[in-house]
């Protein structure tokens, strides 16, 4: 309700406390209050007002049937008649909440809900009440005892809730949205926006959402958008009140006049099916509240603050008789309901008066009220005689009074020894995340218990108690604590921890001390890291993938060879693949696949990153494969007899595809044979094998074989018959791949209980075969065991740690037999002898696969879950990265890589690890193709290029291409600078200490990249200068850093020179591939957003040349002040001024340090560059206020003029 219509005296009230034993009244009470009320000197509460003992109610006409006092002196706020119960709420401008029961207006409860704001509005539940302050959500039992406590923040207003079902709901005010709140998890779930000054009244029906705001509108809204889709314009003042029933809507509210507001008595009233006005209602009262109350008719209820009520028809005129005066206490009316049965009306006035009107004389509030509970009375005054002859009869019926002598009870302290509880441990957790400020420390809650409840164990576990007992074999119904210890930590999910560095001091090489490169997880969508992965380390799909270069702007084949060559060029420093993934989110069929995902469902873990890995794999080979079929002849994998792959096929089809016959046989007969082909399999499991507990045996190449040679029974189309008839569907396999790819498809209990299953027996086959063997070498760890090595031809019997949970085998051997059957089964590893005699049997159709890569999904509900890979890296990676020749298995868990036994590679313990991808290679795979990598980048893309740009002209030209003359070389320097726009802002929490750690960085994108020559006649002319186009969103421009404003990067309407990302890159990659060196400023951190891997010797970056150790880093412009004397970066930067400017400062920086042999001497200049910064508090004066202490290293006015020039040379062209 809006209250600016209210008696200005009103005003003065402040509200307060009124505890309910303070017989102090308010200052504000009316005498008149208490003519008939005597205060008891012993300072009990004022309970309620006497009522006449005979009241004579007419049926069907509303009278008064009893009032009672809520709160003395204190005004009614609301009032709300239960829905499930026999019962009337009443809040106070107090903040206290009081029910009666019953129409006798029994009190039933009473406290204190807000200490100082006002009850706004109440709202029955099924368990409970819940009242809305000014900005707080509490939810309280009836009998008063808090359930939940939900704080708003502190400059909200709020006036109105709306229980949308049984577990949302909506909270509005005067601001300028909507919180929706989920009552199950006590959290706001959306926020709908508003127009100002906000909404103060919420009414639903089952088309739409009612909002009534204070500036006199009534706005309908969409059930699921919260869109609007209606507006009615009801006064020029303000809204007071309005009701919806059926297909009308009535408002009431106040006008604007000359002197102010005032109450206009016109009900406006719209027909909700025309969405138009019809004819107002003109009343006899001045309405302040409105209600329908539909019995036999449509009545609406009117209601004036000063008492006087008034029901008519909407549709209908107003009759003055039908007028009825209520007699408040106070002067005002506060509040008006109705029950829900319609036989009982509720004012509250500004005396802290209820008064209760009905239509009849024993008149319920619900038509269906649930019983209500009642404290037990007191028993003490009604005990039973004791007979004292019974001897098993308790004593503990006699109440014992208070007494000060000594009980039996109170045992002598010479016999009694004080045995407190021990502290419980601390949890693991929280010692590992803990950090120290001196002796405090602090650490993050892992929320793992509830607020102020710690565990006690009241049995001290046995010290020979199998820890591995603790946990339950099923995750169902399993706590945290234990699941957290069962996932090993190099497996559980890794996340980068960023200071006020960025990621400069953060240490990834404890996570990573190998020289494979890591991949970072912070990108969206980088579920898809191990995966990635694991086609690098197919040697294959690396070369041809590095060979490809095309046309298109998003190719993830083009994207995903830039990257592997990043992968390439790193010696364990992580990479990212953010290019690759942003053109990832581009691919339709993508985002039509549901791979896509949001940022907070990444953060959660809601996505089965099993299922979705999965069909990730599967779009990654079909996407590989149509990017090579575009091209007209393939540029690798040539083999000696010429091009290895047919026409309208790719090499990734020659890899991963495999020829299938799907015959389909008709009931009648008729057979149809179609030929397909499948870059994948799904394993099917037997049907029913997880019901059987007798242990049956499946070789997995059993269930492989199901899987290829599929057999199911389905309907399907029979051109012979005409019709859908029953078919038997078989698939019989022509061409084996040489990769053979796996989904596992373990998306359920079933299949998961299915692998445990075939782990279990096969674990006691392996017990009973290699028994004594075990025996011998159960002594050796895992450890002692790599370290022991394996001699060639001999092989170390398995220990029962390795055994336990394996059902895949290393490798398998597939025949193709004459009939078009499949043959698999499961083959030895490692013997040599079988392995000959598979490669002599090779040219009959036999061959023999290696097990490559498992995928597998790691389940942790702390964290969501992850996607790791284990990999079996070959010897030509060793070789490039270590020069060893040898092969060894690693974990690839995002940025940690950790090498691995074998054995843990296919090691799955159904609670936590599951499988969901599997990757086997023919033998000697490598042999096969030609492995030689061309680099496709050719020089080419240095000439002039168009721009996308439409309104670009020549004489917006920033640049001149380089000729073929000037083609660079090995060592020549390169000027560059980068300019970033933000696309998502960064995500920060402040810890308990107060200092900041950030959750997530801001992710960031390159908008123009500038490179100028570094020597020649036109040293200091750029040669690019590319302004980057982007699709994605930009939240911020950062023009006053980066230069770049709304327009530059649009194509429609930038007069700059655009292109895409693609074609700027391949630029820099031809720079990096020939050898220039690189002159910059803060290189570091444009190569990581422009997402290449550059190699150090190539990198002179003039923040470090002018860095002395454990000292803060310099700005450009201060050190252009200082030793050039130029003042650049005014309003805002230029990236071709900057990149001119680092290339004057390394010249700059020869000068001074004799080409480097003078060190001692370029230290003293850092020394004095320090002590002056300090002096200045790092900050370049302002233009004629002070002369730089050092000569311009260039000559300015050659500069000015050699670009003059130059560019005016380009201007007539």
């Amino acid at each position: 309700m809006n209250f600016e219509g209210l008696d200005p005296g009103l005003a003065e009230y402040a509200p307060a406390m009124h505890s309910a034993l303070d017989p102090v009244l308010d200052a504000h009470l009316n005498p008149s209050l208490l003519q008939n009320v005597e205060l008891d000197p012993e300072g009990v509460t004022l309970e309620a007002l006497p009522v006449q003992e005979s009241v004579h109610i007419m049926e069907g006409v509303y009278s008064e049937l009893h009032s009672v006092v809520a709160e003395v002196g204190v005004p009614v706020s609301v009032s709300h008649f239960d829905l499930h119960e026999e019962m009337l709420w009443v809040g106070s401008h107090g903040g206290h909440a009081t029910s009666f029961f019953g129409p006798a207006l029994e009190r039933y409860s009473s406290f204190q809900v807000n200490g100082s704001d006002d009850i706004r509005q109440i709202q029955s539940l099924e368990n409970g009440i819940l009242f809305l302050t000014k900005n707080n959500l509490k939810y309280m039992a009836r009998g008063g005892l808090i359930i939940f406590d939900y704080l708003l923040d502190e400059s909200e207003d709020m006036h109105s809730l709306l229980l949308t079902d049984s577990s949302t709901l909506l909270v509005g005010g005067l601001q300028n949205h909507i919180l929706e709140i989920d009552l199950t998890t006590v959290q706001e779930t959306q926020k709908y926006a508003v127009e100002i000054p906000g909404v103060t009244i919420m009414r639903q029906t089952n088309r739409f959402f009612f909002c009534g705001h204070t500036s006199g509108k009534v706005s309908l809204r969409d059930l699921r958008s919260f869109k609007v889709e209606h507006e009615f314009d009801a006064f020029s003042g303000s809204l007071s009140d309005f009701d919806v029933h059926g297909n009308l809507l009535a408002a009431c509210g106040f006008s604007s006049r000359l002197t102010g507001l005032a109450c206009d008595r016109f009900l406006k009233v719209y027909d909700l099916r025309m969405m138009r006005a019809i004819t107002p209602l003109q009343v006899h009262v001045d309405p302040a509240f409105l209600r329908f109350i539909p019995t036999y008719t449509s009545r609406l209820a009117i209601i004036s603050q000063s008492g006087q009520c008034q029901f008519c028809e909407p549709t209908g005129l107003a009759n003055p008789a039908d007028i009825f005066h209520v007699n408040p206490v106070g002067p005002l009316l506060m509040t008006f309901d109705v029950s829900a049965s319609k036989q009982a009306l509720a004012f509250g006035d500004s005396e802290g008066c209820v008064h209760l009107w009905t239509d009849s004389p024993e008149p319920s509030f619900n038509p269906y009220s649930r019983e209500t509970e009642f404290a037990l009375p007191c028993l003490v005054d009604s005990l039973p005689p004791l007979d004292w002859s019974q001897d098993l009869l308790p004593l503990s019926l006699i109440p014992v009074p208070l007494t000060t002598d000594t009980l039996l009870s109170d045992w002598p302290a010479a016999n009694s020894v004080p045995a407190p509880r021990r502290a419980p441990p601390v949890d693991a957790e929280i010692l590992r995340t803990m950090k120290k400020v001196g002796f405090i420390g602090y650490a993050p809650n892992p929320r793992t218990r509830l607020r102020n409840q710690i565990p006690y164990r009241l049995k001290e576990l046995d010290s020979e108690f199998d820890s591995f007992s603790q946990v339950t074999e099923s995750p169902i119904g399993r706590e945290e604590e234990p699941h957290l210890h069962m996932v090993s930590k190099k497996y559980r999910k890794v996340t980068i921890k960023y200071s006020k560095l960025g990621l400069e001091d953060f240490d990834f090489k404890h996570y990573n001390k190998t020289l494979f490169a890591g991949l970072e997880p912070h990108i969206p969508n980088a579920y898809c890291n191990c995966m990635i992965q694991v086609l690098y380390f197919l040697e294959p799909v690396r070369c041809l993938i590095q060979n490809h270069l095309c046309q298109k702007e998003f190719c993830l084949a083009c994207e995903l060879g830039f990257l592997f060559h990043m992968l390439d060029l790193s010696r364990g420093d992580p990479c990212q693949g953010s290019n690759f993934l942003r053109a990832f989110r581009t691919i339709p069929e993508a985002s039509a696949l549901g791979l896509i995902l949001a940022d907070s469902d990444e953060a959660s873990g809601k996505g089965n990153l099993a299922r979705l890995i999965q069909r990730w794999n599967r779009f990654i080979l079909t996407q590989l494969h149509q990017d090579m079929q575009e091209l007209e002849v393939p540029q690798a994998y040539r083999g000696a007899g010429g091009s290895f792959c047919s026409s309208g096929d790719s090499v990734i089809g020659q890899l991963f595809s495999c020829e299938m016959e799907n015959c389909s046989l008709c009931r009648c007969g008729s057979e149809t044979v179609r030929a397909s082909s499948t870059l994948l399999f799904t394993l099917s499991y037997p049907e029913g094998s997880n019901c059987d507990k007798t242990g049956k045996n499946y070789d997995f190449a059993q269930v492989l074989k199901r899987s290829i040679c599929l057999e199911q029974n389905t309907q399907a189309w029979c051109d012979n018959c005409e019709k859908y008839q029953p078919t038997i569907q078989t698939r019989n396999i022509r061409h084996l791949p040489d990769i053979l790819v796996i989904n596992c498809e373990v998306n359920s209990s079933k299949e998961a209980d299915f692998w445990r299953m075939q782990a279990e027996v096969a674990f006691k086959m392996a017990i009973k075969k290699h028994g004594g063997e075990i025996a011998k070498n159960k002594e050796f760890s895992l450890a002692d065991r790599k370290e022991l090595g394996s001699p060639e031809g001999v092989l170390l019997c398995p220990s029962v740690e390795e055994l336990k949970n394996v059902w895949l085998p290393f490798s398998i051997r597939m025949k193709m037999t004459k009939n078009k059957g499949l043959d698999v089964c499961n083959w030895p590893d490692g013997d040599e002898v079988q392995w000959g005699l598979a490669k002599a049997e090779e040219e009959h159709g036999v061959y023999v696969y290696d097990l490559m890569a498992t995928v597998v999904h790691i389940l942790d509900s702390r964290t969501g879950g992850s996607l790791v890979a284990h990999i079996k890296v070959g010897e030509t990676y060793h070789q490039r990265k270590e020069g060893v020749t040898h092969q060894q298995w690693y974990l690839f868990n995002d940025f940690l890589i950790e090498p691995i036994d074998k054995y843990e590679a296919v090691q799955f313990d159904m609670n936590w690890k599951v499988p969901a991808i599997l990757y086997y290679i023919k033998r000697n795979l490598n042999s096969r193709y030609n492995l030689n990598i061309k680099n496709p980048i050719e020089a080419s893309v240095l000439l002039a290029e168009a721009s996308l740009a439409r309104k670009q002209r020549k004489t917006h030209t920033t640049f001149i291409p380089l000729m073929l003359n000037e083609m660079p070389q090995v060592g020549d320097l390169v000027g560059l600078d980068a300019e970033f726009v933000t696309l998502n802002e960064e995500e920060a929490e402040l810890r308990s200490d107060g200092t900041k750690s950030t959750i997530k960085p801001s992710q960031m994108s390159v908008a123009r990249i500038t490179c100028v020559r570094g020597q020649g006649p036109n040293e200091g002319i750029p040669f690019i200068d590319d302004y980057i186009s982007t699709q994605e969103q930009v939240v911020d421009y950062l023009t006053q850093y980066s230069g770049i404003k709304p327009g530059d990067l649009d194509a429609k309407i930038s007069s700059k020179h655009l292109t895409t990302l693609k074609s700027t890159y391949l630029k820099l990659r031809f720079l990096i591939d020939i050898g220039v060196k690189f002159v910059g400023h803060g290189l570091q951190k444009d190569f990581r957003v422009i997402n290449l891997m550059v190699p150090k010797d190539q990198v002179l970056d003039t923040v470090y040349l002018f860095h002395m150790p454990r000292k803060r880093m310099i700005s450009l412009r201060f050190l252009a002040w200082y030793f050039l004397d130029l003042k650049i970066q005014g309003e805002t930067h230029d990236s071709i001024e900057d990149a001119r400017t680092a290339l004057q400062l390394y010249r700059k920086y020869l000068e001074l340090s004799k080409n480097g042999t003078e060190p001692e001497s370029f230290h003293k200049v850092l020394k004095g560059l320090y002590e002056k910064g300090r002096k200045m508090d790092w900050k370049v004066p302002e233009p004629e206020s002070q002369t730089s202490p050092k000569s311009k290293a260039w000559d300015g006015t050659r500069e000015t003029g050699l670009d003059a020039a130059v560019f005016s040379s380009v201007l007539a062209l």
